[in-house]
């Protein structure tokens, strides 16, 4: 008899708790009804997102100069170089003869004199630039040079001072280069000079700058001598929608097989006008260059025409609240859904930005710490409540034993009156 009492007991209570559970999920605004099982979520993090455009280019000369010959007005008599060798600013490339030595005097003078005249006005804006970069922090509202403000290219009234030097420091490194290059014009044009002195019958042509003679036309078809420059840079071609993000002055990383150490820089050159003639058939493939940046003379030299595969580096924000795109839900306007410290699952409205490797910017909505569900399989009501799945790992006995008889009753009916 008290077996069959028991079992009678046992069912009675079954049957009791089946049908209070099904009331509880069955009655309107029930808790339960509103309950989300959240196996999956994250927090909002300070992280970095970078968006780049992945590619590939060559190694190729940073320039390639021309050499060319007029055999209307002068006699050829020899070539002074051959192919594959290395020359410098001044180097004797080849000879001739000209019957107007006088003119031409009078002409490389005047050439000399105004590539002097053009050194000398860098050299006046390059101190112009190091006065104006040593009152940036000092005086941030110091008057500036209308030249100089106006090849600086910036708004200096709402620029920051970070961003003025920076624009600062990129003109004065471009105006040195253009004086280099003026200075080994002028070696080229004394060069020249001296040899029209000394010779009254052979005039000498020689290298504008550094390189490695590419070329030599002995039949003496213009450019009768081509010389690419000892410095390198990655040559390739942007899709049409990467012209769209790509712009001169990024920066860039890029690996090789034949190199083991990454190589950076900058995109240098970008044309606008694609590598082919447009058709309907083919996609659009703009050139671009990117220069390389130095690294010291222990750095490994690169070969030319070595493949690599170049990183653009588009935009990049550190230090920014970001979240994994998947958590992102829309219903006109972008929102996520934050988990509260009291149990519930809410709806916040998000201003996105940066979207790159997988990561959402936040802007404006949750902080950084804050928990937020990621793409849950099933709709969720605002403001409902949420469980989530027990991680019994974090489980420990001894945080049990720690509680007090009090704490274990409370939490005990806590739990069973929550569900």
């Amino acid at each position: 008899m008290s077996g069959n009492w028991k079992i009678a007991a046992v069912s009675i209570a079954s049957i009791v708790l089946i049908t209070v559970n099904l009331y509880l999920i069955e009655k309107k605004e029930s808790k339960v009804e509103r309950t989300v099982f959240v196996e999956n979520w994250t927090k909002v993090k300070k992280d970095t997102i970078t968006d780049t455009i992945q590619t590939n280019g060559v190694i190729k000369p940073v320039e390639e100069y021309d050499i060319y010959f007029d055999a209307k007005k002068n006699d050829f008599k020899k070539f002074l170089v051959k192919e594959g060798d290395s020359v410098t600013a001044g180097s004797s490339l080849f000879e001739y003869t000209a019957t107007e030595l006088d003119a031409l005097k009078a002409s490389l003078e005047a050439e000399k004199t105004a590539a002097e005249g053009e050194r000398a006005g860098i050299e006046e804006y390059i101190g112009k630039l190091r006065s104006y970069q040593g009152t940036v922090t000092s005086e941030p509202e110091a008057a500036i040079d209308e030249s100089v403000e106006k090849n600086l290219n910036i708004d200096i009234t709402t620029s920051s001072s970070d961003l003025i030097k920076s624009n600062i420091e990129q003109e004065m490194y471009k105006q040195e280069l253009e004086k280099n290059r003026l200075d080994e014009k002028v070696k080229m044009l004394d060069a020249k000079l001296s040899s029209i002195e000394e010779q009254s019958s052979a005039i000498v042509t020689t290298s504008e700058a550094d390189g490695v003679v590419k070329n030599i036309n002995k039949n003496l078809d213009n450019p009768i001598i081509s010389i690419v420059s000892t410095n390198l840079a990655i040559e390739g071609y942007f899709s049409g929608e990467e012209m769209k993000k790509a712009e001169v002055g990024m920066t860039i990383k890029a690996s090789s097989s034949d190199s083991k150490k990454a190589l950076k820089g900058t995109i240098g050159r970008i044309h606008s006008y694609p590598a082919e003639e447009p058709s309907l058939k083919k996609d659009n493939r703009f050139p671009f260059q990117a220069l390389i940046e130095p690294e010291g003379e222990e750095t490994e030299p690169l070969l030319v025409g070595s493949k690599v595969n170049l990183t653009v580096i588009t935009n990049e924000k550190a230090g920014v609240p970001s979240i994994p795109i998947e958590a992102v839900q829309y219903q006109k306007h972008p929102y996520i859904y934050k988990l509260t410290n009291k149990g519930h699952v809410d709806k916040h409205y998000i201003t996105k930005g940066l979207k790159a490797e997988g990561k959402q910017e936040i802007i404006k909505g949750p902080s950084v710490g804050d928990v937020i569900l990621l793409k849950p399989n099933v709709a969720v009501k605002n403001h409902s409540y949420f469980i989530t799945p027990i991680q019994f790992e974090k489980v420990k006995a001894r945080t049990y034993k720690k509680f007090t008889s009090r704490e274990k009753v409370r939490y005990l009916l806590l739990g069973i009156l929550e569900k």
